[in-house]
């Protein structure tokens, strides 16, 4: 039986609160890229994540160990800026959300970086989970 939410069309304000609060958790995973213990949590169970550098992932399990992995390498001194550029309902409880990234290198020469290329564009797929959104897929593809 499907929800009775989905079978209901998006009204323009309700899609306006939800573009809001898309663009908040856009915001929060931008202020948390460093803190392993909230990232993962913004994200499905069943996440299915595509870095920069073509590493995909499998659920947010793995993706909380690869994080902590890279946090703990010279990676932690690459950031992220992430701007939204379009978002889209498939349905009211899933959204596609266009953004592009730009990247902030600031390993030191010493520590073995590698040439991460500047900005990618990035797309999240996120589903409405009870009163939350979370990212059940994030691609980014880089831009050379």
């Amino acid at each position: 039986m499907e929800s009775t939410r989905s079978t209901l069309s998006t009204t323009d304000s309700d899609s306006d609160s939800d573009k809001e609060r898309i663009r908040e958790l856009v915001a929060l995973t931008q202020e948390a890229q460093i803190d392993p213990d909230v990232l993962p949590g913004l994200h499905t169970s069943n996440l299915v994540l595509i870095n920069l550098a073509g590493r995909r992932l499998f659920d947010r399990e793995t993706f909380a160990s690869a994080m902590a992995e890279a946090l703990s390498s010279p990676l932690k001194d690459v950031r992220t800026e992430l701007e939204v550029n379009d978002i889209r309902f498939a349905t009211p409880d899933v959204a596609l959300v266009s953004l592009t990234k730009t990247v902030h290198d600031e390993r030191s020469e010493t520590a073995g970086s590698t040439e991460l290329p500047l900005a990618g564009v990035m797309t999240y797929v996120m589903v409405r989970q009870g009163d939350h959104w979370r990212i059940a897929l994030a691609q980014t593809t880089p831009i050379q």
